[in-house]
């Protein structure tokens, strides 16, 4: 295992090399002049040249590019060029409310596509099976804007049964008031294409041979299903879940804009709005770096589920 993970871990160096080098092209060759940007129309040469030479871009891209790898491997990508505050600080108090409404939408989207799609396997090609499908692809057809707007404007603002915009300080009260509702709308519209995918994955075991051996064994559809059909179908299902989690923290910019969450989602969408480049550099440096890691967690996780699984 220690071996495993060791080689794993330098296989994730060159990876990493490669979507620097890719950021650091992109942001310098495609981005512009960061100097431009932050002097505005109305500005000389003398404080264009004084901007450029504070943010270190009149240097040679070779030390500009040492430059940044330094801030990557020390985690400390300066400071903000919107606001002057530490792009560490900015993204450290971020992460909090964005994990609030993350985790508990991901483990309800989870156990719930599972459940859902047990149940729905274990009367495949029924009539309550083809009208869960119907129900689903009409809910995937919907924009996420109607939800919003929709269950923002009826449960919040009609109803009062919820805030309709808002952010605490207290992590109870954030958790119990203000994200129940960006976690129930980012639920009816992940779920539907959760429950297609999970039920693909369920009926693809069904007609496997160890679960006809099971039946003639005489054990209980129930017992099949839920023990035989979840631990085979378990795989596709981490992959699917550890594959979509560094994602969720940008994808749900919009649940953060609409209800004022200040999180990862809506951060990012200030900074492009800003041409604020520390603090986008720096999130899809982390974004990447993430997704490295949950994919070995992934790997790790085959083989708490499916012992056969030899980690090589």
């Amino acid at each position: 295992m220690s071996a495993y993970l060791l080689r794993r871990l330098w296989q994730m160096l060159p990876t990493m090399l490669g979507v620097v080098l890719l950021v650091f092209l992109l942001f310098n060759w495609v981005g512009g002049d960061p100097a431009y940007i932050l002097a505005g129309k109305m500005s000389s040469a003398d404080s264009i040249a004084n901007i450029r030479r504070q943010l270190g871009v009149d240097q040679p891209y070779y030390v500009q590019l040492g430059i940044f790898l330094k801030q990557v491997l020390t985690f400390d990508f300066g400071q903000s060029w919107a606001t002057g505050e530490s792009v560490a600080s900015i993204l450290g108090s971020r992460l909090g409310p964005s994990l609030t409404v993350l985790l508990p939408l991901t483990v309800l989207e989870t156990v719930l596509g599972i459940a859902l799609a047990l149940a729905v396997a274990f009367v495949r090609g029924s009539l309550g099976d083809r009208a869960v499908m119907v129900v689903c692809t009409v809910g995937m057809s919907v924009s996420i804007l109607v939800y919003i707007i929709g269950l923002q404007y009826g449960l919040a603002y009609k109803l009062g049964w919820f805030p309709v915009q808002g952010w605490g300080d207290s992590l109870g009260q954030n958790l119990l008031r203000y994200a129940v509702l960006p976690i129930l709308i980012g639920l009816a519209v992940s779920l539907a294409p959760t429950l297609r995918l999970y039920r693909s994955f369920m009926l693809d075991e069904v007609g496997q041979d160890y679960v006809r051996t099971a039946r003639a064994k005489g054990l209980r559809e129930t017992h099949v299903m839920w023990v035989h059909v979840l631990r085979n179908a378990a795989i596709p299902v981490i992959t699917h879940v550890m594959a979509s989690l560094p994602a969720l923290l940008i994808g749900a910019f919009l649940l953060e804009r609409f209800f004022g969450i200040p999180g990862i989602g809506r951060e990012v969408i200030l900074a492009v709005e800003r041409s604020d480049f520390p603090v986008i550099k720096a999130i899809t440096v982390y974004v990447a770096a993430a997704t490295m890691l949950f994919n070995l967690l992934a790997d790790l996780l085959y083989q708490a589920v499916d012992p056969r699984v030899q980690l090589k």
